[in-house]
């Protein structure tokens, strides 16, 4: 007899809507549209409703993808300030 595992509400509300990775990239873009954009992940998290450090790790993986924009590591002075520019 075999079970059949049936996704969770919450399993099927991920998958409606945008990801993570999607929501910061369209903020991004949104912000960065008029020229470059200098932050922290930590007064960007509640807007972008992510954690600071899941927006950390998510600016490494847009930074190594081609997403629209420029991402940089730009200082670091108690976090991380990323800089960001719409690419030509």
């Amino acid at each position: 007899m075999s079970a059949t595992v049936q996704p969770s509400d919450t399993d099927r509300a991920s998958t409606d809507g945008p990801t993570k990775e999607e929501r910061l990239a369209a903020f991004l873009r949104e912000k960065a549209e008029n020229g470059e954009l200098y932050f922290k992940s930590k007064f960007i998290a509640d807007e972008v409703g992510l954690s600071p450090k899941e927006i950390g790790a998510l600016m490494v993986k847009l930074k190594d993808s081609a997403c629209g924009f420029s991402i940089e590591k730009w200082s670091y002075t108690s976090a991380t300030t990323w800089r960001i520019e719409p690419a030509n």
